[in-house]
């Protein structure tokens, strides 16, 4: 076992009684800033500093349940130890869901680490916790199964002057406005939406100080949501020429920063396919279903690019709760049923031992 790997993650290995491949499977353990405010007598009272202020922390994602599942499925394998043919990597990763401003961190910083090498895997594994569906139920899907992430940063250059006389200089906030209607239209009127998804979100908009003064910058930051790397880079072509095509038009400039944050989350479809035989018998077939996209991203992806990966959703709400009205993954509210764990515990094991056992 080793650990201190990305400051804080583990990785045990279990050599099989007998030679064969290598599978991994991982395991994400960090909790978020959120107050928990679930009725519960374990709800976290834990606090916290983050970004400068004193914040609440729990499980708000569900990963302790991922942690819990894990460390049942490495006594469970230890158990059967000398039937194994081959070897299983056990990864509790750190920084899921972003590491701390200024550190490298999560999936890409282990890998950096050594974490996916002596020996490297020929498969990975992984799973989520979600509101979406109850418990019992497993879903995945083939392909991309979560978005990339992209972390967009537009800078509009105009130039100052009073609010009265607009004319004497060029506003950036109303350029602004139309870069943002502008690339509305990429999700929605240039890409083929029957092939994937898309999303392009402007979150954060800054510019001007007073009523009667037209500012002469406006920053704006957002996330680029895409399902294939081809997408993802039509996408930033795309947002790079209509941002500058339209401040230009007013006389203005737009400088385009676009962070390559985490790839698309790939499942393989041979494995895919290969292993849903393995869900089907350990949840029953008819608690097995395809998933639809999931626009929000995962690290996991950067295992998927080191070796065929799948990565599955087990659902999380209690029997007779609507997911549509269940407090979502990230709420203060989100509560894991725990009849989870067991079903988690026989995914993962089940998965690792059924791959191995394929000659």
């Amino acid at each position: 076992m080793k650990t201190g790997i990305a400051h804080t993650g583990v990785v045990g290995v279990l050599r099989g009684g007998r030679p064969g491949k290598v599978v991994a499977l991982r395991a994400d353990m960090d909790a978020l800033p959120v107050t928990e405010q679930v009725n519960l007598p374990f709800a976290s009272k834990e606090k916290a500093v983050y970004n400068g202020q004193e914040v609440g922390v729990m499980h708000a994602c569900g990963h302790d349940n991922h942690v819990a599942i894990l460390m049942g499925v490495a006594e469970v394998l230890a158990g059967m130890k000398g039937q194994l043919a081959g070897t299983v990597k056990f990864i509790f990763q750190p920084a899921e869901e972003g590491a701390p401003s200024g550190e490298e961190g999560g999936a890409e910083l282990m890998i950096k680490e050594g974490a996916f090498e002596n020996p490297k895997p020929d498969a990975v594994f992984g799973l989520h916790v979600m509101s979406s569906a109850t418990v019992g139920q497993i879903t995945y899907r083939p392909g991309g199964a979560l978005a990339s992430a992209d972390l967009l940063r537009i800078t509009i250059k105009g130039k100052q002057t009073h609010g009265a006389i607009p004319w004497g200089g060029v506003d950036p906030i109303v350029v602004a406005s139309q870069v943002i209607l502008g690339i509305q239209t990429i999700s929605s009127r240039q890409l083929d939406i029957t092939k994937a998804p898309s999303i392009i979100t402007i979150g954060s908009i800054r510019g001007g100080v007073r009523n009667n003064i037209i500012s002469d910058e406006v920053q704006m930051e957002g996330t680029i949501r895409a399902f294939s790397p081809e997408t993802q880079d039509e996408m930033h072509r795309r947002i790079r020429l209509t941002a500058e095509s339209i401040a230009q038009s007013a006389g203005a400039t737009a400088a385009v920063e676009i962070v390559r944050q985490l790839p698309v989350t790939f499942n393989n479809p041979g494995l895919t396919d290969k292993m849903l035989p393995t869900l089907k018998r350990v949840a029953g077939a008819e608690n097995v279903s395809l998933q639809p996209p999931v626009t929000a991203a995962e690290d996991f992806s950067f295992f998927a690019q080191r070796a065929p990966g799948l990565f599955v959703f087990l659902g999380s709400n209690k029997k007779g709760v609507d997911p549509a009205t269940a407090p979502a993954n990230h709420s203060p509210f989100y509560e894991v049923d725990e009849g989870v764990l067991p079903l988690g515990v026989r995914t993962l094991a089940n998965l690792a031992v059924d791959y191995l056992s394929e000659r």
